[in-house]
């Protein structure tokens, strides 16, 4: 592309549909196991030419984000230029839509869409880059959110194993304002490691999915989580009780919670709901992608 026009593009958020702690390796660091796919709803990424790096930060979420090296954007674009040798500059704009600390990779997805976005602003071959490399050292839920399709992640992430297109399934996702640590839920959680719950065939309907992932063992997270912030056990809760509810579990280490619906007129429904209820809680009704690049 030419790089003297803007380049505008999307960071779905990340959802765990099951997130298992399978292990822990002897620098501290957890294995795990989890089914990742994404949401139709994102934070949007603009690019623009610049002859030295910045970051500005915009929208709901936008305040009081660093715009140094401090956030992963731009530390994310340091270190690609770093490792493709780039001496071009550029100046971007994050629109931040999503919960900060919320369990949705919203940090991750925003991480891993600057580095694709930089690769073709910048002309970078990929093939010539460990990108997978670059990503796993920004974070866990890095090389997830580069892959961008719903895949079985493991190790501490750097493990990725697609899965067939999962159905677009409506969701509901909530966040009740709470920022949470994820190193502090780790280090809350106790009892004995999982193991993987991985299936041999996709789901190809609503009703497939659901009935998989009831049959699993859900987020190993959750019960740290909600001993560290008890107001996401009342997310879940909530969800839970809404008309055409089929499944509530958390993303992540929260305090993101998400509902997979019977239909999108019922997601849209109990989001009406929650938003009447809850005016300062995040919600949204949205629906499952596999696939981050049909935004």
């Amino acid at each position: 592309m030419d790089n003297d026009s803007p380049l505008s593009f999307a960071a779905a958020a990340k959802l765990n549909l099951y997130l298992h702690v399978i292990g822990r390796r002897a620098d501290g660091l957890h294995l795990l196991d989890s089914l990742v796919a994404f949401a139709a709803v994102h934070d949007r990424l603009t690019i623009e030419p610049a002859s030295q790096l910045s970051l500005a930060n915009t929208g709901p979420f936008g305040d009081g984000l660093p715009t140094t090296s401090e956030n992963l954007v731009l530390r994310a674009a340091e270190q690609l230029r770093e490792l493709a040798g780039i001496s071009q500059g550029a100046h971007i704009t994050l629109s931040k839509q999503l919960p900060i600390a919320s369990g949705i990779g919203g940090g991750s997805a925003d991480a891993a869409a600057i580095i694709r976005g930089l690769v073709r602003f910048w002309h970078i071959h990929p093939g010539h880059h460990d990108l997978s490399g670059l990503a796993l050292d920004l974070g866990a839920d890095v090389p997830i959110c580069l892959f961008g399709q719903a895949a079985f992640m493991g190790g501490i992430g750097e493990q990725i194993e697609p899965v067939p297109s999962l159905p677009a399934a409506p969701l509901l996702l909530v966040n009740p304002g709470v920022a949470v640590s994820t190193p502090a839920i780790f280090k809350a959680r106790t009892g004995t490691f999982s193991k993987a719950s991985r299936f041999d065939e996709a789901p190809a309907t609503l009703d497939e999915l659901v009935e998989t992932l009831a049959n699993g063992r859900g987020n190993d997270l959750t019960e740290p989580a909600i001993a560290t912030a008890p107001v996401i056990g009342d997310v879940l809760a909530m969800i839970s009780e809404m008309p055409g509810c089929r499944l509530a579990r958390m993303s992540g280490s929260g305090a993101t919670c998400f509902g997979i619906f019977d239909t999108p007129s019922a997601a849209d429904q109990a989001a009406a709901r929650i938003k009447t209820d809850r005016p300062h809680w995040w919600c949204v009704s949205s629906h499952l992608l596999s696939d981050t690049r049909s935004l």
